[in-house]
């Protein structure tokens, strides 16, 4: 893990980046467009540090996800739905080009995954795991917070996420699927 680089694609206010600078990755990378959210990503982040509980180094990039380059070796992509269909399709051609040249895996977990349909059509992605993540306690209770907040029936609360992991490696995308 070490050798892996941890990319947050519409970080927010910068939890996951956080959480993640507290394991062994390469560096962490939050990619925030709004720059209200990614200015209070990264005075979160000062105040982790103070902390002392930043493992690896961790940054937040202001700008559009889809411009985001990829860094070179292994990477792990967070995604909390950041996106619709029409920009997770767009993100997806961005990098197509990219992973022929790749050298190591690309590995994707999507958490409240609405888009998986656009995944499932996207040739040279391997889903490696479908299904339900039990929620904190602590997310769990921010949560049905913010459901209290919402038009009645807007949202609805659960103490589970669904979830996917998705894998492009190299020479995958050159295959032609069995029909």
């Amino acid at each position: 893990m070490e050798e892996t680089t941890f990319v947050d694609l519409g970080a927010g206010m910068g939890r996951a980046v956080l959480l993640a600078s507290e394991l062994r990755f390469k560096s962490v990378i939050g990619v925030e467009m709004h720059p209200t959210l990614a200015g209070i990503a990264r005075k979160n982040i000062k105040i982790w540090r103070a902390a002392g509980r930043e493992v690896s180094a961790m940054r937040i990039v202001e700008g559009d996800a889809v411009e985001f380059a990829l860094p070179a070796g292994p990477v792990v992509v967070f995604l909390f739905n950041p996106f619709g269909a029409a920009m997770m399709r767009l993100l997806l051609k961005r990098w197509r080009p990219t992973f022929p040249g790749r050298t190591s895996a690309v590995d994707m977990l999507y958490v409240n995954n609405e888009q998986e349909g656009v995944l499932e059509m996207e040739r040279g992605w391997s889903r490696l795991f479908l299904g339900k993540v039990k929620r904190s306690e602590a997310d769990a209770i921010a949560d049905h917070k913010i459901m209290a907040n919402q038009p009645e029936g807007e949202y609805a609360s659960s103490n589970s996420e669904d979830c996917s992991i998705w894998r492009w490696e190299q020479g995958i995308g050159n295959r032609e699927y069995e029909i």
